[in-house]
């Protein structure tokens, strides 16, 4: 009994922990899904998204949500998102159906911040669970990461390699493990398997940003139908580019210290 008990309270703790590090992307989603019950406005929905992402993103980092250093990795997530989204948003992957003033190339420039939350994301997670990493490949996981987003772009002329590119990912990340802290005590799991978790919940998330009208894939455009389950690997190889991003804006530091930084146990080839 006293194990179930103690089980039941960790659970508890992760939880909690889990829905403080998705604070900005639920009050990201919540701002769209809130936007779509407004009455006629002078400035266009996409337009307002913007301002509220920005406003979001200020008030994390004034409330401490984020440091200096997440805001600045978190602005990378939004970049490379913008970037991401005006190739597929041009290659017919989905679409951005509303006018707004603050659209180029057909991709509105909230969009990045639907990247930036993950970014807060995993930025959060690493403060909140005081995560380490053993036998991190830091060169061989951020070339294959890159990969993996070329292919993203490249697929619609080239072969599609990430089939190829989650085998090289499961042998880059093969016995590199993440510690992670609830309460008093220390759990650790695979690295790949921490990305196939996030990417899960990543197109759960997805369905419910495309109800509420965030973007909408093509099979959606005559009424919201849920997302395709492959976008669910999708998105467990994409959150390859976020942690690389986020772990190198963190910098190595010297294992097993205990704080509030990222820390690293690099016990594996580099």
């Amino acid at each position: 009994m006293e194990t179930f008990v103690h089980g039941a309270r960790q659970l508890l703790r992760f939880t909690v922990l889990e829905v403080r590090c998705c604070a900005f992307a639920v009050a990201l989603v919540g701002g769209i899904a809130a936007s779509t019950l407004l009455p006629g406005l002078p400035i266009a929905r996409y337009d307002l998204l913007l301002l509220y992402g920005v406003g979001l993103a200020f008030l994390a980092w004034r409330v401490g949500w984020d440091t200096g250093r997440d805001v600045a990795v978190i602005a990378g997530c939004h970049a490379i998102g913008l970037l991401f989204e005006l190739v597929k948003v041009r290659m017919g992957s989905w679409s951005y159906p509303e006018e707004a003033l603050t659209k180029f190339g057909g991709v509105p420039l909230y969009g990045g911040f639907l990247y930036a939350a993950v970014g807060s994301y995993v930025c959060r997670a690493w403060h909140l669970f005081d995560l380490r990493l053993t036998g991190y490949r830091p060169r061989a996981t951020a070339v294959l990461a890159g990969a993996v987003y070329v292919n993203f772009f490249s697929h619609h002329w080239l072969p599609d390699a990430r089939w190829a590119l989650a085998a090289l990912l499961l042998v880059a990340t093969a016995g590199t493990r993440v510690r992670f802290r609830v309460g008093s005590r220390d759990h650790r799991m695979p690295l790949a398997l921490s990305f196939v978790l996030i990417g899960f919940f990543l197109w759960v998330a997805e369905n419910a940003a495309t109800y509420v009208g965030a973007w909408s894939y093509p099979h959606q455009l005559g009424g919201w139908q849920p997302v395709p389950l492959s976008k669910f690997g999708a998105w467990a190889l994409l959150i390859s580019v976020t942690f690389v991003l986020v772990a190198r804006g963190g910098g190595a530091r010297g294992g097993g210290a205990r704080g509030g930084g990222r820390k690293f146990v690099l016990d594996g080839p580099g």
